[in-house]
C-alpha cells in the first residue's frame, strides 16, 4: 500500500551488486591467475602515469591543482542530495486522516475523521480475541482514497483463517458505524518462534 519505488530500487540495488560482483572478481582473479597479475603489474605504471598527465593537463590557470578534484567533491555533494532524496522517498503513502468529505446540506463544513480513531478502535478489539498477540493498524493513501492496513499475528496453533474472519466482521462493523466502506488490507503475519502460511486478503 505504500508507495516505495520497488522498480528503481531493484535496478539500483542489481547495477550495485553487478558492480561489487564486478570488483570482486577482478580482485580474486589478481590474486589466483599469475597471468592476470603480470598483465596489472605492467599496465599500473602506464595508467598511473596517464592520470598524473591528466591532471597536470587540467590544473587551473594561475594553480597547480587540477579542477578535477572540486569537480568530484561536486560530483560527491549530488550524489549525496540524491541518496538522500532516495531515502525520503521509501515507504511514504501514510496518512492521517482517512475520512474527509464535504457534505453540502445547508451550512458550510467539512467533515473529517482521523485515521487514530479506526485505527485503536480496530487494535483495541483485536487484542481481545485470545487467538492474536499482537495487532498492528495504520492508515494509507490511495488512488481512490484513505485505506486501511491491518496487521494481525496470532498465537501458536490459531486458524488463520478464523482469525481474518474475525478480523473482517470488526471491520465490517467499523464501516457500519462510520457510514461508509473503507478498502481494508488485512493481513495475518508469522510470529517470531513459528511460522504461518501469510495469508492476505483486500476487502
Amino acid at each position: 500500500m505504500n508507495r516505495t519505488p520497488r522498480s528503481l530500487n531493484r535496478v539500483l540495488l542489481g547495477l550495485g551488486g553487478l558492480l561489487l560482483l564486478a570488483v570482486g572478481a577482478g580482485l580474486v582473479l589478481l590474486s589466483v591467475d599469475p597471468a592476470a597479475a603480470r598483465w596489472w603489474q605492467d599496465t599500473a605504471p602506464a595508467v598511473l602515469s596517464g592520470g598524473g598527465r591528466l591532471l597536470s593537463g587540467t590544473a587551473m590557470p594561475g594553480l597547480s591543482q587540477s579542477w578535477l578534484w572540486p569537480a568530484l567533491a561536486l560530483a560527491m555533494i549530488v550524489l549525496a542530495v540524491l541518496l538522500v532524496l532516495w531515502i525520503a522517498a521509501q515507504g511514504r503513502g501514510r496518512a492521517d486522516t482517512l475520512v474527509a468529505e464535504y457534505d453540502d446540506d445547508g451550512a458550510a463544513g467539512r467533515i473529517a475523521i482521523s485515521g487514530s480513531v479506526p485505527e485503536q478502535a480496530l487494535r483495541e478489539a483485536l487484542l481481545k480475541d485470545p487467538d492474536v498477540t499482537s495487532v498492528g493498524v495504520s492508515t494509507w493513501a490511495l488512488q481512490d482514497g484513505n485505506g486501511l492496513r491491518v496487521r494481525i499475528v496470532p498465537r501458536q496453533g490459531a486458524a488463520p483463517h478464523l482469525v481474518a474472519a474475525d478480523a473482517t466482521s470488526l471491520v465490517d462493523a467499523l464501516d457500519a458505524a462510520l457510514g461508509r466502506r473503507s478498502t481494508v488490507l488485512i493481513s495475518i503475519e508469522a510470529g517470531r518462534r513459528y511460522r504461518l502460511g501469510r495469508e492476505e486478503r483486500v476487502r
